[in-house]
């Protein structure tokens, strides 16, 4: 069975389908996904989906990107956090590719993430774009390295990846490696240790060649991995065996779950 670690199943284009999301993934040997939280106000149906299915996980953040919400704190992602299926925090980090100039709020807000996850014991959930130097200075300066993560979608250098799986992240592929022209992103999917790799959806967005540019679902994940593992020339069995033991192995909170399920 693969995981997908990490997708939006409350998100409108997916939650109406969720039964029928559930039953694709079962038909594609997708055992368990992890839900992600993208701010405080909607957090309350990706938990309910974690409590609905007992091979589904939550997490709770907010997106460096989201605006207009409640501000996550320290102490409110502490305090939502204690749940037992929230398993990690996040989505947090930092993108700077339309507000460059919220970089400053953005830095506060990644920093809170940093130290509830610290508090927690929960890993993170990295989002970065266009703002990698900041982001692994910040993970430096609040240690990170101490709970550690992924950084999900990860869509930046050898060099990025190579910083980030030294202080303790994983590193997490999304259809986006299936796209003809992402060259050189293949390369580093060749090149993070077996130990350190997860495969996602980011559903409903970036649906992997064949579904290119239609709405993505978790049971679409088995496409990352068949071209992650024609990339390392292995068999997609074993990224299957080797992303899901990842999964679990960093995700300790889902593993207990899952002994329990």
């Amino acid at each position: 069975m693969l995981v997908d670690s990490h997708c939006h199943l409350d998100f409108p284009e997916l939650l109406p389908r969720v039964d029928e999301i559930a039953a694709n993934m079962r038909a594609h040997r997708v055992g368990h996904a992890l839900c992600v939280s993208v701010n405080l106000e909607d957090f309350p149906r990706v938990r309910a989906l974690a409590e609905r299915f007992d091979n589904m996980y939550a997490s709770v953040g907010v997106h460096p990107d989201h605006e207009g919400g409640e501000e996550p704190t320290e102490d409110r992602l502490v305090q939502l956090a204690d749940h037992p299926r929230v398993v990690a925090i996040g989505e947090t980090g930092l993108d700077y590719y339309r507000h460059p100039e919220l970089a400053p709020v953005q830095q506060a807000r990644f920093r809170e993430h940093i130290r509830a996850a610290r508090r927690t014991g929960k890993p993170l959930i990295i989002h970065t774009r266009e703002a990698a130097a900041d982001t692994l200075r910040l993970m430096r300066e609040e240690g990170a390295a101490d709970v550690g993560g992924v950084m999900h979608c990860f869509t930046e250098s050898w060099e990025v990846a190579e910083a980030a799986i030294a202080l303790n992240f994983h590193i997490s592929f999304s259809g986006i490696v299936t796209f003809k022209n992402a060259v050189a992103l293949k390369e580093v999917a060749r090149r993070v240790p077996a130990d350190r790799l997860l495969v996602e959806t980011d559903s409903p967005y970036l649906a992997p060649v064949p579904h290119r540019g239609k709405s993505n679902e978790p049971g679409f994940v088995r496409h990352v991995a068949d071209e992650v593992a024609r990339l390392r020339q292995v068999d997609t069995a074993e990224i299957e065996r080797q992303t899901t033991a990842n999964f679990f192995g960093l995700f300790k909170y889902a593993a207990v779950l899952s002994r329990g399920a």
